[in-house]
């Protein structure tokens, strides 16, 4: 376990609770018991409805066939009916398991009974009206003379006319114990069933809790907070894709980026797809790192990492190329600051070297000579720039490149009938400290390694016309035809790795002020750049 990873585990915060295992537990453990007892009561109640209207009908139909005996309804006819029919219904009733075959006339007097002491009195419950008045039958749940019971009754007719009625009965208590005696099975198999529901909520609540991390839900809406400022605090834009190429979601980064390019802020939030957004995007589990992509009307460098090799979408960062080429852009000026300070830095220290060993060496007059002598070069030269270069931060960097140049052993000469009186606009400023600090930059490259004597860089610039023109000339190997129409390509260098980037940003940026930087044969042998930038376009821009 990494040191995150503890920090996540350990590192609860708040006062201690229920943990999530045991309140899904405990909840899905209810839920079980809950629809279970519902279940078996709703079961119980229907199996005892059920055994219910099978006894009634099974009660009703012991009625029918009782009322439809020829020899009971000839009895009605006898003077006492009763010994007759007692007789006939009795034996019935003993077979057939019935609590009671009661026979009554149309009074309710009784002719049969279990209990043959209550023959002659009337029956109970009153529920024989619809039997012997519209001759129905019908089964009814009535208390009578046995208890509550479920009857089935039916009319008992003679020449075409109902005489009395045949009631059979089964009690109610002994319908329950039925109904008891089936429905305990089913109460066996529910607690089963719970007892697994148990089982199953503390398995589901323990996968689900090693799905989570085994963290808590405070840990992980904690978590999920600190993970969307990170994403937010990000500059560069995120794009998450799910399997079907739908952006799910993105930072603000990301929306900032696609709403400058005209895509509305409801597209990428409702599933646009991420081919309307980067078509160079084909494949979702591809590994893509800063690979320039068209968004929109940018240029953007994209990089892309799948979430897993199952094809459920992946992660897309990208960068504005412009956004990155502006940082090389001031790297590459801290650094020319760096060699020029650099350089003059030395050039001091050996100019305090040589009056020092001078001066030890008692000769005083050739040291004031040798400082006379300098500050005429350094005074000469600052006159110059100051004259002829209306520009001050162009002057210091023409300042800044005649000083390493004399460090690095290197005639650096400016054309004496160069000028530039040009108020600048900051925009085409910024392009030619980038542009004109990297071509002297290259140059410098060019020459440093022939002999001390044939090291020449030399610049002219001039504002007459309609263009500020800049020419750097060295007396280097010069660049061939081949590598001439590569050399402003980004990481394109003749010096090795790690080089190639100078002139692709002189390049960049005097395109992005309207002029061009051009190659051409220089007069010593060499190569001549030569910037151009339109004065009006310039001032515009």
């Amino acid at each position: 376990m990494n040191l995150f990873t503890r920090f996540q585990s350990d590192g609860r915060s708040g006062k201690p609770g229920v943990s999530l295992l045991m309140r899904m537990i405990v909840l899905i453990s209810l839920l079980v018991i809950v629809i279970c007892l519902a279940f078996g009561l709703f079961l119980r109640h229907f199996l005892s409805e059920s055994i219910e209207d099978q006894i009634g009908k099974r009660a009703l139909a012991l009625a029918e066939a009782t009322a439809n005996i020829p020899e009971l309804q000839e009895a009605f006819l006898l003077e006492d009916p009763a010994p007759v029919i007692q007789g006939i219904v009795e034996p019935i009733r003993k077979k057939t398991g019935a609590e009671f075959i009661v026979v009554g006339n149309r009074e309710g007097i009784r002719y049969s009974h279990p209990d043959a002491a209550k023959i002659g009195g009337r029956m109970v419950g009153g529920d024989n009206d619809r039997a012997l008045e519209s001759g129905e039958s019908y089964i009814s749940k009535k208390e009578g003379s046995l208890g509550l019971s479920v009857r089935g009754k039916v009319p008992v007719y003679s020449d075409g006319e109902v005489v009395g009625v045949v009631s059979v009965g089964f009690l109610n208590d002994n319908v329950q114990a039925i109904a008891r005696s089936q429905s305990r099975l089913i109460w066996y198999t529910l607690a089963f069933v719970i007892l697994a529901g148990l089982a199953g909520a503390v398995l589901i609540s323990r996968y689900i809790k090693s799905l989570l991390r085994n963290m808590e839900p405070e840990e992980i809406s904690r978590l999920y907070d600190q993970k969307e400022a990170i994403l937010q605090s990000v500059r560069e834009g995120i794009i998450a894709v799910d399997g079907n190429g739908r952006i799910a979601t993105a930072n603000s980064a990301a929306r900032r980026a696609l709403d400058e390019e005209g895509m509305s802020g409801e597209k990428h939030e409702t599933g646009i797809q991420i081919r309307d957004v980067l078509p160079s995007i084909v494949n979702l589990q591809d590994h893509i790192e800063d690979r320039e992509m068209m968004l929109g009307r940018q240029v953007v460098l994209v990089s892309q990492v799948p979430l897993t090799s199952g094809g459920d979408g992946a992660v897309i960062t990208f960068r504005k190329k412009s956004d990155l080429q502006k940082m090389t852009e001031e790297l590459s000026r801290i650094r020319q600051y760096a060699n020029a300070q650099r350089a003059q830095t030395h050039e001091h220290s050996n100019k305090l070297h040589v009056i020092l060993g001078l001066l030890v060496h008692g000769r005083a007059g050739e040291a004031v000579e040798f400082i006379k002598k300098e500050e005429n070069i350094r005074s000469n030269r600052m006159d110059f720039l100051s004259e002829h270069v209306s520009d001050p931060l162009i002057g210091a960097l023409l300042q800044g490149k005649s000083v390493q140049a004399q460090e690095l052993g290197i005639d650096f000469s400016i054309n004496p009938f160069s000028r530039l009186s040009e108020t600048l606009p900051e925009s085409v400023q910024d392009a030619l400290l980038t542009a004109l600090g990297n071509v002297i930059e290259n140059a410098f490259d060019a020459v440093r390694s022939h002999d001390e004597g044939e090291r020449r860089v030399l610049l002219f610039f001039t504002d007459v016309g309609d263009d500020l023109l800049f020419e750097v000339e060295d007396s280097g190997e010069g660049i061939s035809e081949e590598d001439a129409r590569k050399v402003f390509n980004s990481g394109f260098s003749t010096k090795g790795d790690g080089r190639g980037n100078g002139l692709a940003l002189a390049s960049e940026a005097i395109l992005g002020v309207g002029g061009e930087v051009l190659i051409e044969d220089g007069e010593s042998g060499g190569a001549c750049f030569v910037i151009s930038i339109p004065k009006n376009r310039g001032e515009d821009r």
